[in-house]
């Protein structure tokens, strides 16, 4: 009995060929940056928004032309 196992010749046409890695989406440095650019936009909208209502809110309570009395 011989230890040795036998060889298997494959062919050329025979061969499996390792199919390429087709992109399946955004890789993960992409999908957080993704995710940090739409908390950041989030953000900024908010402080609009505050900055918007605070403008209001001072010209509501500070008119900009005096009344007759305080002039």
């Amino acid at each position: 009995m011989s230890g040795k196992k036998p060889i298997k010749v494959i062919k050329k046409s025979e061969r499996i060929r390792p199919k390429a890695s087709s992109p399946k989406g955004p890789g993960a440095r992409e999908t957080a940056r993704e995710m940090v650019q739409t908390v950041t936009n989030w953000v900024n909208e908010l402080h609009q928004k505050q900055r918007a209502e605070t403008t209001e809110a001072l010209k509501l309570l500070l008119p900009d032309s005096p009344r007759a009395s305080e002039a």
